[in-house]
Order: structure tokens, then sequence, then C-alpha cells
């Protein structure tokens, strides 16, 4: 079941007022109940899978709890390997099934690969990172490993951010499972209002630029500068006004029945650097990468060297989990090196505006900085955006592309 679908219409209002007659120590049962429904409406087959990954780090976390020195450990990486191979087989099988089947061609190795034909469940980038992330804090020693089975099961279903995040922490989001939340209309209100403005920058922004880019984009070759130049600065708000509208729709709809997500975008395109800007996007991603892979890399305390090389490995697994194709990896691979390349810089950067007297004039300076880091990435959309690589590199093609005059 899709936000902008007139299911969710009627779905929402109908779980709303069931959830506020019911006593409280029904309504888990009742969100659990509709978070089911809300996921089987895709493939309904489905929800094994998901079940058998609550299953697995449901009980890892209990066990992690209960044990000391290297069988926590163990417990740890059985749940991350086998909630991540999950993931593997339905998103990424027939990437890595393709690529190696070119590298044995190359080789001059025979070999077969088996074809999946398995469709992707809805969401499961999203509860993947969500239930790995619970399993991690409670190794970590930083939240309590839920008994209640029901309540840790609607943690990792929860309908609202089940499709597209925010991918929450459970310190944020188990205890509310717990609390006694009343009807409360100007909560209500402001509930309504996100999912409204959601709804706008999904429906009446996203999709209608969709259809002028998707055009584009489906005939580079054919298309004029000027029209990929548009479509590149089009898809830039419209993928913005997807995300972060099916994000307020979320926010929202948890906001009505009492619960409170995190901000997921803050203005992003408002940002200084593109530091600043993964700062300002998908911020329970960015941050989920920074604490889960990140930081146990090293982080900041490594040498100059290791941390560029971190920051490189960390967006290239994100490009790899927004999509199962080498432009995804390119997308990633190329905010790695707007990073690192902005941090080597940052010193030649500063001096070289104060010698020119830009810093004296900061609202001009800022306004530089932001065109900058917004046209950094616009370069990258064109890669998160085009089918292949080969779609995208004519972009930036001298006679034919954005580039080009």
């Amino acid at each position: 079941m899709l936000f902008n679908s007139f299911s969710f219409l009627l779905f929402l209002p109908t779980v709303t007022l069931l959830y506020f007659l019911l006593p409280h120590r029904f309504r888990w049962m009742l969100l659990l109940a509709a978070s089911c429904l809300f996921y089987m409406t895709f493939i309904p087959v489905y929800i094994l899978i998901l079940f058998v990954t609550i299953l697995i780090d449901y009980f890892a976390a209990l066990r992690i709890e209960a044990t000391q020195g290297r069988s926590r450990k163990l417990f740890l990486i059985g749940s991350i390997v086998a909630t991540c191979a999950v993931l593997s087989l339905f998103k990424y099988f027939n990437f890595f099934n393709e690529n190696i089947g070119y590298v044995s061609r190359w080789l001059g190795i025979a070999y077969e690969g088996i074809e999946s034909s398995l469709v992707l469940p809805i969401g499961l980038s999203f509860h993947t990172f969500q239930s790995l992330s619970y399993v991690i804090e409670v190794y970590r020693g930083r939240q309590k490993a839920e008994r209640h089975f029901g309540i840790y099961s609607l943690y990792v279903m929860f309908f609202p951010q089940l499709v597209a995040g925010p991918i929450e922490r459970p310190q944020n989001l188990l205890h509310q499972f717990y609390e006694k939340h009343g009807f409360d209309a100007k909560r209500v209100s402001d509930g309504l209002r996100l999912i409204l403005w959601g709804m706008f920058m999904k429906v009446v922004i996203a999709d209608r630029l969709a259809m002028y880019v998707d055009g584009v984009y489906a005939d580079v070759a054919g298309s004029s500068p000027l029209s990929l130049l548009i479509a590149t600065y089009g898809f830039a708000i419209q993928i913005y006004c997807d995300f972060a509208g099916y994000s307020n729709i979320a926010i929202g709809a948890a906001l009505i029945l009492g619960f409170r997500l995190m901000q997921n975008f803050d203005r992003p395109y408002a940002a200084a650097s593109v530091s600043e800007f993964w700062r300002r996007w998908h911020i329970s991603l960015s941050t989920w990468f920074r604490d889960y892979v990140y930081i146990p890399l090293g982080g900041n305390k490594a040498t100059n060297g290791k941390r560029y090389l971190n920051l490189l490995w960390v967006f290239l697994l994100s490009g790899l989990w927004h999509g199962a194709s080498w432009t995804f990896v390119v997308w990633g691979g190329l905010h790695g090196m707007f990073l690192i390349v902005g941090r080597m810089t940052s010193g030649i950067r500063n001096r070289f505006v104060h010698v020119i007297g830009l810093t004296r004039v900061p609202r001009l300076h800022r306004l530089l900085q932001c065109l900058t880091t917004f046209h950094l990435v616009c370069v990258g959309w064109v890669y998160f955006r085009a089918a292949t690589l080969s779609d995208a590199n004519p972009l930036f093609n001298k006679d034919r592309g954005v580039a080009g005059g």
C-alpha cells in the first residue's frame, strides 16, 4: 500500500479511529495487525520473509544480552550475516551474478549464472537497517533487549515508516509503544498538515516533474543540451520532493497516533558544503552509516589517509544500498570523493576567499557555497537517475550533454 493511494486514504482514518477507541493494552495488537495488512497489500506471502528476520534479530538480541565474552560477538555477527543475507538474496543476487559472469568471461572461464526472478519486498532495505540498529545497540549496551515479541515486531513493522523510513533507533521508538497516547486535536492537526504537505510534494511536484524528466532521460541522445540541463535540475527537485514528501507523510501519520519519528530532511539544498548536505539529506540513513560503519572503521580519529578511505567505503556502500546497479555505486563514490577533496582543500579554499575579501560579504559567500554544492549534488543525481552508466556518460559529453554548448 502506497501513501499516495486511495487505499491509504481509507486505511489511516480507520486505524486512527480504532486506535483511540481501543483500551491502551490492545493498541499494540491493532497497530501490528494494521502494519501486517499494510505490508501484505504488496505480495502477501512476503510477510513470512519479514517474520523470519524479526525472529532472527529478536532471539539474537536476547542471547547477546544474556551472554558474555566471545559468544556475544558471535551472536551479533550471526544476526548481521543472516539479516543481510536476506537483503542480498532479494536485492543483490542478480547484480552480483551478472558481474561474476562479466569477470568470468573476461578471464575466459565458462560460467552459467542462475537468474533470480524474486521480486524485491517493499521497504526491505529500510526495515533491515532498522532491525540491525536494534541488535547493534543491544550489543553496545545502549538498549535493553525487548522481551515482548509483539512490541519488537511492531518496532520493525510500524506501518508509517515501513516503506521509506525514517530508519528509527530503538531508543527513540520502542518505548513509545508502551506509552498511552490520548487524542490530542492539535497533534492531529499538526500531523494532518504534515501529511497534506507531503502529499503536495509527492503528487503535485514530484510526480509532475517526473513526466518531463522521464521523457528526457529516455532519449538522452535525442535531447538538446538545454533539455538535459532542465531535466537534471528537475530531477533534483523531483527526488527531494519524492523522498521528503514520503517522510513527511510518515511522520505526520505517526504523529496523529501519538508517535514522534525523527526528522529526515532539513532543507538539504540550502547546504553550503557536501558535508552539510549529508547532515540535512536523509538524516536517518546518513547517521546510520556514520554510527554503524564510519565510526567503527575509525571515524575522524583515524589518520587522514585511512579516514579518506573510510569515507569512500561508506559512500560506496551507501550507493549500493540505494540500488543494485553501478550507477548507484558511482553516485555514492562521487559523493565520497566530493567530501574527500573538500576536506583536503579546505585550508586552501579558506585562505583564497579571505584574500579576495569574500569573507567580508558573508551572505554572498554563503550563496556561492550553496550554488556550488547544489551543482555538485546535481552531477551525482545524473548517475542516480540514469538506467546505466552508458546512459549517464553522454550527459557530460561536450557536444550533447549538460556540459555542452
